[in-house]
């Protein structure tokens, strides 16, 4: 099994930005920041399935789940940027 480096240090990237994503909304409860940590939650688990070579057999099950992340980024940046 030939595993891409590059693949396993986002994967690894993705899961310590979830960790502090959700340490750091426990200690503020700023729904941004689980927002933020949830998207990127999901950016972890889609490089665990191209890790586990389970992408090409879900190639529709990872274009939602990117799309997700993608869209809960989007919009939380936006109500941020255009926040009353």
């Amino acid at each position: 099994m030939n595993v891409n480096p590059i693949t396993v240090l986002n994967l690894m990237l993705c899961v310590i930005i979830f960790a502090f994503g959700y340490l750091g909304f426990k200690k503020s409860n700023n729904r941004m920041i689980m927002s933020i940590a949830i998207a990127f939650g999901l950016f972890g688990i889609s490089h665990l399935m191209l890790v586990l070579h389970a992408a090409r057999s879900l190639a529709f099950v990872l274009i939602l789940i990117r799309t997700a992340a993608y869209l809960i980024v989007l919009l939380t940046f936006s109500r941020a940027a255009f926040k009353k």
